[in-house]
């Protein structure tokens, strides 16, 4: 999976602690297992949230849990749970 940032080259060549390599194998290993979104972009959906409302539109932005949605009155983002395909 690519990542949006550049990585910081400032720490290459420098000896990590056995702790600190055994905190990112298991940050890793806990974010393979976590919860993922099920839509993807171009995705037709319903939004339901009682602060913003019922709204309908595309998935423009998805995240591991959030997804932004593209309506007639702009982009709003809703939590997946919340979200539903359309029929």
């Amino acid at each position: 999976m690519a990542k949006d940032y550049m990585h910081d080259l400032s720490g290459m060549g420098r000896p990590i602690s056995l702790g600190a390599a055994l905190a990112g194998a298991l940050g890793r290993t806990l974010t393979a297992f976590s919860t993922r979104c099920p839509y993807r972009v171009g995705d037709t959906v319903i939004g339901d949230d009682p602060f913003s409302g019922r709204r309908e539109g595309v998935v423009v932005w998805q995240d591991r849990r959030s997804v932004g949605v593209k309506t007639t009155h702009g982009v709003f983002f809703y939590d997946h749970r919340l979200v539903k395909p359309l029929e």
